[in-house]
């Protein structure tokens, strides 16, 4: 049986993992709430999220699924920074991104609708789940960044692969290989986000939005999104593979060590290529 379905219309429903679902009829919120880990998206988080994506799938009630961060200050500050990176293995981080591909998959595969409403800082694999919602709304104090370059990387979670699909080509290499910090203004711009809020009004905006949505007809909605991801499916599969390949590499090289090694000594990297 679907769990969801156990819930009341208004119910609620908490995960040890730091992880909310809220139900208002056929939405449901899930709320990332780890404030004291700056919202970060951890191996049992992340493992968290594809159960949940894995029930939502055969889930008729929900139509609209809203991921977002508590408080005001941090979205997620993504996965792994270099002083978490340098407490794992090299295998347990590939394993770690395996991970991370698997679960932003499953959240761009649902036949819902899934909106971020980013509530505040959104960093490297944070960008990569929001990268994989149809929909992103801001808090305007938010910010982005994909810094992974600075550390002799590059995002591992699919962002190569979809962000070009939404910014085009030149800003997907132009933020990737920058790892500049952008704002609102700028997200907007780029048509990253749909909408720009004041951060007390975002959450309730933004169930405004998955409200309506979930209040037409779900053949409708749903067919829709399939088409849509059914004409952009070319070139996805092969651009994963091969992300997934030189990840693979990039993790065993004298760069990736360089530039953990100069964050730890509070440094700039010098990398070699290699």
């Amino acid at each position: 049986m679907n769990p969801f379905s156990q819930l009341a219309p208004n119910g609620e429903q908490i995960f040890p993992e730091g992880i909310i679902l809220h139900r208002q009829g056929g939405v449901l919120k899930l709320t990332i709430d780890r404030i004291n880990d700056l919202n970060r998206l951890m191996p049992e988080v992340l493992l968290r999220i594809e159960s949940i994506t894995q029930n939502l799938q055969q889930d008729s009630q929900t139509q609209v699924l809203i991921i977002t961060g508590q408080g005001e200050e941090f979205f997620s500050m993504g996965i792994m920074n270099p002083v978490i990176r340098a407490s794992y293995s090299k295998d347990q981080v590939l394993q770690l991104v395996q991970l991370a591909n698997r679960t932003f998959d499953a959240v761009e595969a649902l036949p819902q609708i899934v909106i971020a409403a980013m509530n505040g800082k959104a960093l490297a694999g944070a960008v990569e789940l929001s990268l994989a919602c149809d929909l992103r709304y801001a808090a305007s104090h938010a910010t982005l960044c994909m810094p992974e370059s600075k550390w002799g990387g590059f995002p591992g979670g699919g962002g190569p692969v979809r962000l070009p699909q939404i910014v085009g080509r030149a800003r997907a290499i132009d933020l990737i290989c920058s790892a500049r910090e952008i704002s609102t203004e700028q997200m907007q711009e780029y048509g990253l986000i749909q909408g720009v809020y004041p951060s007390s009004q975002l959450q309730t905006e933004v169930l405004k939005i998955a409200t309506t949505m979930a209040s037409h007809g779900p053949l409708a909605i749903r067919g829709a999104k399939r088409i849509i991801d059914t004409r952009q499916a070319p070139g996805f599969r092969p651009a994963r593979e091969l992300a997934d390949t030189l990840r693979r590499h990039l993790e065993y090289s004298h760069d990736v060590d360089e530039g953990l090694i100069a964050h730890r000594d509070n440094r700039t990297p010098h990398f070699i290529g290699k």
